[in-house]
């Protein structure tokens, strides 16, 4: 009573092959040839060996392979034009995005000040925001404000008293933001 539906694979050399032409693109692509893939395969071993080669993390114990020392220019640094470097230089643009949202949302949530913290707002060039007041308004933008923080302190932009913030605990600690 069952049928077998399945249709027997034929295996076509490269003379088999009818004109590419014949067919559309579709059926065109799909017809692969062996030898085809094992240039492909040939060519990607061929450029895995040459980077190899260059890795100074490979067991390789050519003398081909290029240790960077300390205190050259790229010691440290990824190759440049790889994957690595261009992952490294987005992660700083969006870093650099967040800490500018940061102190944005202190202008906007903090209040200005004197030099000296009088609250006179003659200069009006430091802004001011407890901790606390910032962890409440900017949670809902991102959850790593304090490493945020952090990093906006490194650059200059903000200060604090203190290394670290803990929500509760220094939530009365005084951020100001400098520029």
């Amino acid at each position: 009573m069952g049928t077998n539906s399945q249709s027997p694979t034929i295996m076509k050399t490269e003379d088999d092959n009818p004109d590419p032409a014949q067919f559309s693109d579709d059926t065109a692509a799909c017809i692969v040839s062996v030898k085809g893939l094992k240039e492909n395969w040939q060519k990607w071993s061929d450029e895995r060996r040459e980077y190899q080669k260059h890795n100074p993390f490979s067991h390789d114990s050519r003398p081909t392979v290029v240790v960077p020392q300390k205190g050259q220019d790229d010691y440290g640094r990824p190759l440049q034009g790889s994957l690595t470097e261009q992952r490294g230089k987005d992660a700083h643009t969006h870093i650099s995005r967040e800490v500018e949202e940061l102190c944005e949302v202190i202008r906007n949530i903090g209040k200005p000040t004197g030099k000296d913290g009088d609250g006179s707002g003659s200069d009006g060039k430091v802004v001011t925001v407890e901790f606390g007041k910032l962890f409440e308004h900017y949670v809902t933008i991102s959850n790593k404000l304090v490493g945020i923080l952090l990093r906006a302190r490194k650059q200059r932009l903000v200060d604090f008293e203190g290394e670290m913030l803990w929500q509760g605990k220094d939530d009365h600690v005084v951020i100001m933001l400098l520029q």
